[in-house]
């Protein structure tokens, strides 16, 4: 049998007591391309509608990894610090994410022409106070936010459930893969998984708690995690591994859209 990857070893290890030092980094919400867009925008229009930054500000940094964002409330796509304050003319008080795919809508209350719309896109910006939500639309670099009919009173996460729930299923999720071996055929995941120990700074508004802000770079890369182990079967040579694997990845991903999810809408816990 092929020696376990090295990488997985080492996490394992960490995981059960190190005390080594994490490496820090400071990226952008945007630096990864499949960053998502929702959670970005979410944050700094949250942060602006609460006088946290200023709208320049805001504008700046949601577009600071695509060549151009635009909103459409209805009248046709204009440029995104117009659109911001359009929003807050149509009532918009805050703002948070929703991540939803198809048997978990988290962060959906309806109705049903908006839920589509999100499930399709797997985020959506809810703005309450308007009773709109954004739903990102790609074309090459840009996006254009389109403004839909949405509830934005929906069920909370509390953000204290959602970080416990994570941190739960991570080395649970990572116990199930190993077991699998997946290290030997995704040798990436590993190397992911060992890269949680180095602490990452996400470029994130002022009125983000610590708190709040490990949790959202903790689900953000369990997400990129859930994405590198999910590209293809791999060495999951029997339908039973392969399923075992989907639900190891799904738990996780769950846990971590949800905590995504609270964060941005509870972004001072």
């Amino acid at each position: 049998m092929e020696q376990e990857h090295p990488s997985w070893q080492r996490w394992q290890a960490e995981l059960a007591g190190s005390r080594a030092a994490p490496e820090r980094r400071q990226v952008g919400l945007h630096d990864d391309p499949d960053a998502y867009a929702a959670v970005g925008l979410s944050l700094w229009c949250d942060a602006w509608l609460h006088g946290a930054v200023s709208l320049d500000d805001a504008a700046d940094h949601v577009a600071s990894g695509d060549a151009v964002h635009l909103v459409d409330t209805g009248s046709g796509p204009e440029p995104l610090i117009i659109g911001l304050g359009r929003l807050r003319a149509l009532g918009a008080v805050s703002a948070g994410a929703a991540l939803p795919v198809p048997g978990d809508p988290v962060g959906l209350a309806g109705p049903a022409g908006f839920n589509q719309a999100a499930l399709e896109a797997e985020e959506a910006v809810l703005l309450e106070g308007a009773g709109l939500g954004l739903v990102p639309e790609r074309v090459g670099s840009s996006v254009t936010w389109r403004a839909l009919p949405a509830t934005t009173r929906r069920q909370t996460i509390d953000p204290g459930d959602a970080d416990r729930e994570l941190r739960a299923a991570l080395p649970r999720a990572a116990d199930r893969l190993a077991a699998l071996d997946v290290a030997r055929w995704r040798p990436e995941v590993a190397d992911a998984l060992l890269n949680l120990r180095r602490e990452q700074h996400l470029d994130l508004p002022p009125h983000v708690a610590a708190r709040a802000a490990r949790m959202l770079v903790l689900g953000l890369r369990c997400l990129d995690i859930v994405a590198l182990a999910s590209q293809d079967d791999g060495g999951s040579v029997t339908a039973a591994e392969a399923g075992q694997r989907r639900a190891a990845l799904d738990d996780l991903a769950s846990a971590a859209r949800r905590a995504v999810v609270a964060a941005t809408c509870a972004p001072s816990y």
